[in-house]
């Protein structure tokens, strides 16, 4: 039977695809973006995150770790992540809900009994199912069954990739994919190491290879101040992008801030602190570079 590790599902979803959605995230990411808003889903294991203000201080979670990764220290119950095995016990006995497992087990007949219940709002709105992560297609074979699921109840699909995967990782999946929502950082190499932690030679390849076959593709920059929003990169994106063989339209997802918790409660360094979202003037300023390509931009999406 063939399963994943999903973190979460989200019903009800309008930015991930035409109309109504249902996104599933699956969990693991081959990049380490400096700006990621979901790093709960890079890690391709289960993980415990915290809510510390919820603690009552009871002990349970000490009690019942049989690693012994959880200890009394100054008065609070501290959790050594290098102990930790992630399996979740602390979790189920925590009263107060501090310990919140990311990351279940589920089965294709799972995750498409879920999907199944939205159908109606899919119907109405032109809409379907969006597969995210973390990165998808870092979980090939499930994935794969999803999509065929999905496509044996003619349902839209569309998978939301960073690109970093072979082709013959792409070329599994691509044709029960109806739309690509394509991520696209840098073009300068050094600098996309440098901020991502991967090569983008993989994904440039594979983003010119898709067009060449004609799929559909929304082309997705996320616009992060001092990382990749200075002309230079900007016009190096406009130009990769409108040498592709097919024109694509493109969404500009403005950086935020929303996961600052996320990353203390995972006990991860966020980078990005003095980093604020990019003003209007700088985002139109942005648009217009592409638009002098003839590329259709979208601020947002």
């Amino acid at each position: 039977m063939t399963h994943g590790l999903i973190f979460d599902i989200k019903k009800y979803s309008i930015h991930d695809g035409p109309g109504i959605r249902t996104t599933v995230f699956l969990k693991g990411c081959p990049l380490s973006c400096w700006w990621c808003h979901n790093p709960e889903s890079q890690s391709p294991q289960r993980e415990i995150i915290l809510r510390e203000n919820r603690c009552i201080r009871c002990g349970a979670c000490i009690d019942a770790c049989p690693h012994h990764a959880v200890s009394w220290i100054d008065g609070e119950p501290i959790t050594d992540r290098a102990k930790c095995e992630r399996c979740g016990v602390c979790a189920e006995t925590c009263y107060a809900e501090v310990r919140q497992p990311i990351g279940r087990e589920m089965t294709v007949e799972q995750v498409m009994a879920e999907i199944d219940h939205d159908i109606a709002f899919y119907d109405e709105s032109h809409g379907g199912v969006t597969f995210s992560g973390g990165e998808p297609l870092l979980q090939r074979e499930f994935l794969g069954a999803l999509l065929e699921a999905c496509q044996a109840r003619e349902l839209h699909t569309a998978v939301d990739t960073s690109g970093f995967a072979t082709w013959d990782t792409l070329d599994r999946i691509r044709s029960f994919t109806d739309l690509f929502l394509y991520d696209l950082k840098l073009i300068d190499d050094e600098r996309h190491r440098e901020f991502t932690g991967v090569t983008n030679q993989p994904i440039l390849r594979n983003l010119r290879d898709l067009s060449a076959l004609g799929h559909a593709i929304v082309i997705r920059i996320p616009i992060v101040p001092g990382l990749n929003d200075d002309d230079e990169a900007i016009q190096q994106l406009a130009e990769f992008i409108a040498a592709l063989p097919h024109r694509h339209p493109i969404d500009l997802l403005p950086y935020h801030h929303i996961a600052v918790d996320k990353y203390l409660r995972l006990d991860k360094p966020y980078r990005l602190f003095e980093v604020r979202r990019p003003d209007d003037d700088r985002l139109m300023n942005i648009a217009q570079l592409f638009q002098q390509f003839e590329l259709p931009v979208t601020i947002g999406g």
